[in-house]
């Protein structure tokens, strides 16, 4: 199993990236894909038209988004912090994906760069 951290700098406030990681008609906006998501802890998730399941674990409204990603029968849960901190450029993401699956690693680091985060900045890029 293997953890993945990193920044990411996003031209809008916390409140706009929050709303955009937790509402489902933003979700969609920006990732142009099906979305189900709530803020309320216990609740199941699915991203990009299902490519993405996992269970909502806690929220702080503006600030952090915990979630389990589901990985089959995996025996340790594979936990996903995203925390947001003011930044001059608007918001800086702290991401911690814990537990990926060795062979699964290369394949999330990209999704992490290119689709979810890369994607996120494109919509909000000035």
């Amino acid at each position: 199993m293997k953890e993945y951290k990193k920044y990411f700098t996003i031209a809008a406030p916390p409140a706009d990236v929050y709303k955009a990681l937790t509402n489902p008609v933003t979700l969609q906006l920006w990732t142009g894909e099906a979305a189900e998501m709530s803020t309320e802890p216990g609740s199941e998730f699915s991203l990009w038209d299902g490519s993405i399941t996992g269970r909502n674990i806690s929220f702080e409204e503006n600030r952090q988004i915990v979630q389990q990603w589901y990985f089959g029968d995996q025996e340790e849960e594979s936990i996903v912090t995203i925390t947001l901190h003011p930044h001059k450029s608007g918001t800086s993401v702290e991401l911690l994906h814990t537990n990926i699956p060795d062979d699964e690693y290369k394949d999330f680091v990209e999704g992490w760069n290119h689709s979810y985060f890369g994607e996120l900045w494109e919509f909000y890029k000035e």
